[in-house]
């Protein structure tokens, strides 16, 4: 990245650090640091651990379905890959180049990146809408947050799938040729139209190859996606109910502990600072301080934190830094064959 782009996540990490200390410090329990028992650790990595193999199968799983031969290690590089460029890029933007450039050092296709990066958020969203929609039958009448959590979360995948149904529809009728009339009159140039048109083209044979994928590897990868997705949202409430088992398990109780996170991971994306820039810390504090214990809210906060964003910033760039950070270059510039030398 440029300095300038290191710079914004220099600037953007202090805020989460600074956001974390405002929420901490009034609520800093009298016994002194927030140490959990090492089960609970234990239980949180298991469930780490399997969020990201669930996510990877289901990229795997979806590309053979589509006659793509991805190896299960490749599917996981693409995983930690893109946890870590998103982490460090403004609004999330480094994830699909570093899973782009992942997929292409595999040696797989131009075709076939396309279509795996397409499939993985294509399983995403439809996934989400199946989560929203059980939730919403397993907390209604639990408050009045409860649709409004669901409809944020529901609302974003719908809003997602209806622009990949839009651009779909436009790559049938103006994928290819010369701009249409209504494109120049926004000001859009034919260079950037054809930049456009082949990123349709791509999207047609994403959604032509889904009609000739197998259905039982298909179907394999949907619940990968559904997976992937309970386990990122059970995190927070196995942190809180292994730190006290006193606490009062019940539909009202666990409401909040659930659908508060999945709003934050999915809501938060539109938040440009890198890592969310301490919306994140603050929306924690001002939804869940009244749903969770006074004596672990702190150790709940920093270690849900912990196991929801650091860890994968360690493991991935561990993992697929390297990888991440090379696509995450600046493209050095290059002389136009009419240049003079």
């Amino acid at each position: 990245m440029s300095t300038s782009r290191w710079l914004v996540t220099f600037l953007s990490f202090a805020l989460m650090i600074g956001a974390s200390a405002w929420v901490v410090v009034p609520h800093w329990p009298d016994g002194g640091m927030p140490w959990l028992s090492w089960p609970v650790h234990a239980v949180a990595l298991a469930t780490v651990t399997a969020e990201i193999l669930t996510r990877a199968f289901k990229i795997q799983a979806s590309a053979r379905a589509c006659g793509i031969p991805l190896r299960f290690g490749t599917a996981l590089r693409v995983c930690l890959a893109g946890d870590f460029a998103a982490a460090i890029t403004p609004a999330r933007a480094g994830a699909e180049p570093s899973r782009f450039l992942v997929l292409a050092e595999s040696g797989t296709s131009a075709a076939g990146r396309v279509l795996v990066l397409f499939l993985e958020l294509f399983l995403e969203m439809w996934s989400l809408l199946l989560v929203c929609a059980v939730l919403a039958v397993a907390f209604h009448g639990r408050g009045a947050s409860v649709s409004g959590l669901l409809a944020l979360v529901g609302g974003y995948s719908t809003v997602v799938l209806w622009a990949g149904a839009v651009g779909w529809g436009l790559s049938r009728r103006t994928g290819d040729g010369p701009a249409p009339a209504w494109v120049g009159r926004l000001g859009v140039s034919e260079a950037r139209w054809q930049a456009v048109g082949r990123g349709l083209q791509s999207l047609q044979g994403a959604v032509q190859s889904l009609r000739t994928a197998n259905p039982v590897l298909m179907l394999l990868a949907f619940v990968g996606s559904v997976l992937h997705v309970l386990f990122k949202v059970a995190t927070l409430p196995m942190l809180v109910l292994l730190a006290d088992p006193s606490f009062p398990l019940t539909m009202n109780t666990l409401a909040p502990l659930v659908l508060w996170p999945l709003a934050l991971f999915y809501g938060g994306v539109v938040v440009p600072a890198p890592g969310g820039g301490g919306f994140i810390e603050g929306a924690f504090a001002a939804t869940l301080s009244s749903a969770i214990p006074e004596g672990i809210f702190v150790a709940s906060l920093l270690w849900w934190r912990f196991y929801t964003f650091y860890l994968y910033i360690l493991v991935g760039g561990l993992a697929a830094g390297d990888a991440a950070l090379r696509a995450l270059r600046p493209a050095p510039a290059t002389l136009s064959p009419s240049a003079p030398s």
